[in-house]
């Protein structure tokens, strides 16, 4: 299903902040090897949603906030979300030779450039959020926690301890009896998927002044598409036109554990139908400010790409 026309639009002039906003940022480093530069820019630059910078901007305007003052943290989420994938394409990892239709960064650069590209990245990230709480004027307790609740998402109690608990559980298949696939799925999600789209969304809010109540209710929104997006990329591995995709489909040759894999396809669907159901209630206190979220999580699992 190709991407609804109010979205797209509101997907394409917010993504189009953050394009430039992150062309300024890696243009302004001059004083760095060009190599690093150009690896980093490869990936940055090689297409995607912009789903968490997005994420990042609607939840300010949920809670009154313009977009274009939250572009910098919105940079920041993207540039922590393609570190991961660099990482994540490694041989170590998942060993992929695509993303997005193209070379993997390490196909390009090699593997030690690349390892340090997301490093560079991702502490890149820390200096632009700090930058943006600066630019607001955010007290000293409020630029805390801006930091707090992205390194909270990003760390081991987040996508890293997520991506750490797949790899565990490659050859789920021949675990012994103590370990529990359906409790070992849902931590992965909940982790390597879901915690940086809620931290992009409370980071939003703490950019914005947003109320306990607020953050709160945006924090279980992200848990709720955070599931459904990640069930619904196990599932378009299975069922996806890989030429759509840009990668080749790789979690049943390395044995993954996914909700495709365990569920079956239909009871897959439901679940994330389900979640998205449960995300629409949670957007009501914020009313027609929510619009471009509830748009999201119907296309969430309605996408083929």
């Amino acid at each position: 299903m190709s991407m609804p026309a109010t979205l797209d639009a509101y997907m394409t002039s917010r993504g189009a902040l953050v394009d430039a906003e992150l062309r300024i940022l890696l243009a302004g480093r001059k004083e760095e090897p060009k190599t690093i530069v150009k690896a980093m820019s490869y990936s940055i630059f090689a297409g995607g949603k912009r789903l968490r910078p997005v994420l990042v901007m609607a939840a300010a305007e949920c809670c009154g906030l313009a977009a274009r003052r939250t572009v910098k943290t919105a940079c920041a989420l993207e540039m922590i979300h393609t570190y991961s994938l660099i990482h994540d394409d490694l041989p170590a990892m998942d060993d992929d030779d695509l993303r997005r239709g193209k070379p993997t960064n390490h196909k390009v650069f090699g593997e030690a450039m690349a390892i340090l590209a997301g490093d560079g990245l991702l502490t890149y990230a820390f200096e632009a959020a700090a930058a943006n709480a600066a630019q607001l004027k955010l007290d000293g307790k409020a630029a805390a926690e801006l930091i707090r609740i992205v390194a909270l998402g990003a760390g081991t109690q987040g996508m890293v301890g997520g991506q750490v608990a797949d790899l565990e559980a490659e050859g789920w298949k021949s675990k012994n009896h103590g370990f529990n696939p359906k409790k070992a799925l849902e931590y992965i999600h909940l982790h390597k998927t879901a915690a940086l789209i809620i931290a992009s969304l409370e980071a939003g809010a703490v950019l914005a002044g947003g109320t306990p109540r607020q953050r709160k209710n945006l924090r279980s929104y992200g848990e709720a598409i955070g599931l459904a997006f990640q069930i619904a990329d196990d599932i378009l591995d299975v069922v996806g036109d890989k030429k759509k995709l840009g990668k080749k489909g790789s979690d049943a040759q390395n044995d993954k554990l996914t909700y495709a894999r365990l569920y079956g396809i239909d009871a897959s669907r439901k679940l994330a139908a389900d979640l998205i159901s449960k995300a629409h209630l949670l957007l009501a206190p914020f009313g027609a400010k929510a619009k471009p979220l509830h748009d999201l999580a119907d296309y969430i699992i309605a996408r083929d790409k």
